[in-house]
């Protein structure tokens, strides 16, 4: 029988190989997950001036991953080869991280060789003129990538490749699984929830929040009720439902509501539009019920094309509608009347600047917010871990890889 090989295993620090193991996707791969992953050995990394070797602990999942496995929406091989310049034809997707920086460019000052660090997604160009000029906005910045997955050498493997700006330090109280969960989808709900004035929690606020057992969602819970709102989770069935109540969210189960999906010309029509209309009142009167009668302040939105005609319907007057990503299409409709007669806004929101991340770090590491980790897969179970993420029958809470941590 042959030896198991060690493939999280890390050498000792100060010592950089030439070649890492690494779960890599390729274009022939493209598919469903369980079958576009592959364990393969591929070359280290370089640095440029600006940049930074982590030695991969743990890494946390997220549903860019299916999208980047499929390669739809996009073929992200190519659309790196074409955007960046690059030669690569394997992709190494991974976009949260907890490490311990092995090397670093000449140009770095603010992390060095032994420090701990967590890794935060915003990847862009130090020398963007955007950036150069002093625009706060860094995410729309021309140079702007989301890290392991519109670029290479994501944290799925043993070693990843990072800006420096892009190392916070891995707060101590956290072990490796727990530091790798919180990053991207942590600043996003903070940003949705607290950056969009004057739509922000506030005390006694309603905000309804899809996908409420998922990794966006467990940190939305927290976040809300930290400013003294009240969260309602939309969940898919009781297990989901409890999970969020555990956390201090009071829940609905979509599972009991057959309204979803886009809207048709029929449902604006003067003659037709009572049947949407009266399609959807269960779900608003189930959510008034638990509420006493209060619509959102803020309704926070991912899947997209399935939600968005509802979200935009009970969304309190003056409320917001803010969205981050279409996890069930991108086609949204929406019925315009509610949006201006009520004077609603709809929201794009994309993670968060350099500020927005040191923030949250430190609310985790004084401990006001804590990483919900559910479950724990080995490096060699990335692919099934995905595919688990992509049929929605992963745990609920945040999911970890452990990597190098797996033989500390």
């Amino acid at each position: 029988m042959s030896e198991r090989i060690n493939f999280g295993k890390l050498p000792p620090l100060g010592t950089v190989p030439e070649r890492m193991w690494a779960q890599v996707v390729r274009k022939e791969r493209y598919g469903e997950p369980i079958g576009a992953f592959a364990m393969e050995e591929v070359p280290v990394p370089t640095l440029e001036k600006n940049e930074v070797l982590v030695g991969v602990m743990a890494a946390g999942l997220n549903h860019n991953s299916v999208w980047a496995a499929r390669g739809f929406p996009l073929d992200l091989i190519e659309y790196m080869k074409l955007r960046n310049g690059s030669d690569l034809d394997w992709h190494i997707i991974g976009s949260d991280c907890s490490g311990i920086v092995y090397a670093v460019g000449s140009g770095v000052t603010n992390v060095k060789v032994g420090d701990e660090v967590v890794v935060q997604p915003g990847w862009v160009e130090d020398e963007d003129p955007w950036v150069m000029r002093g625009k706060p906005d860094t995410a729309i910045a021309p140079s702007a990538r989301a890290w392991g997955f519109e670029t290479n050498h994501g944290s799925y493997a043993q070693f990843c490749k990072v800006k420096s700006r892009q190392c916070l330090p891995k707060p101590k109280r956290l072990s490796w699984e727990e530091a790798a969960v919180y990053m991207l989808s942590g600043v996003t709900s903070y940003c949705m929830l607290y950056k969009y004035p004057p739509n922000t929690v506030k005390k006694g606020d309603v905000v309804l929040i899809w996908g409420g057992s998922g990794g966006l969602g467990v940190t939305a819970i927290q976040l809300v009720l930290m400013g003294g709102g009240i969260p309602v989770a939309v969940v898919s069935n009781a297990e989901r439902a409890a999970f969020c109540q555990s956390l201090g969210a009071l829940t609905l189960n979509r599972s009991e509501f057959k309204h979803w999906g886009a809207l048709t010309k029929a449902d604006v029509m003067p003659e037709t539009q009572d049947r949407w209309v009266k399609a959807v009142r269960p779900f608003e009167k189930a959510l008034k019920e638990l509420t006493g009668g209060k619509m959102p302040a803020i309704v926070l939105e991912h899947p997209g094309e399935d939600t968005m005609p509802t979200s935009i319907r009970v969304c309190n007057g003056d409320g917001m509608v803010v969205i981050c990503a279409g996890t069930s299409g991108y086609l949204a409709t929406l019925d315009l009347r509610f949006l201006w007669l009520r004077r609603k806004r709809l929201q794009g929101s994309h993670f968060g600047e350099l500020d927005h991340c040191r923030e949250y770090n430190d609310l985790i590491a004084n401990g006001t917010l804590s990483p919900v980790l559910a479950h724990t897969y080995a490096f060699e179970e990335v692919p099934l871990a995905v595919q688990r993420m992509a049929d929605n029958t992963h745990p609920p809470g945040n999911c970890a890889v452990s990597i190098g941590s797996a033989y500390v």
